[in-house]
């Protein structure tokens, strides 16, 4: 069974830095992805980023600021988010999937983390 334990988050002024890990457990890598959403109140979960052996993936709204990356034993899943602005306030969340699909689907990931909060005051 695959679990999901988030760290990192923080509160950073705009413009700011910060580095998410995911401490994965029980993951077999492939080409099922692991992936980072956010949910931000009252706004329905979005996906952020996706990594799997084959590439990585990443919304629009984030591409060019944040960097999905992870160790070869697929036991740490990490997000960089550089350039914050106060719009990537949310919580976010590592999960992963065991079936291939549209990567920023929540449907498709059948584990979630707890999540972890990231706070960029406006």
């Amino acid at each position: 069974q695959v679990r999901l334990v988030e760290s990192g988050g923080g509160s950073v002024q705009a413009g700011g830095s910060l580095r998410l890990s995911c401490t994965v457990f029980g993951y077999s890598p492939g080409t099922n992805p692991v992936a980072w959403f956010r949910q931000a109140p009252g706004k329905e979960r979005e996906g952020v980023a996706a990594i799997t052996t084959g590439g990585t993936w990443y919304a629009d709204s984030v591409k060019g600021r944040f960097t999905i990356s992870r160790d070869n034993a697929w036991s740490t899943v990490w997000l960089q988010m550089n350039s914050l602005k106060p719009e990537d306030t949310a919580m976010y969340y590592c999960a992963a999937s065991r079936i291939g699909g549209i990567w920023y689907r929540p449907s498709l990931y059948s584990s979630w983390g707890q999540g972890t909060q990231v706070t960029v005051p406006s």
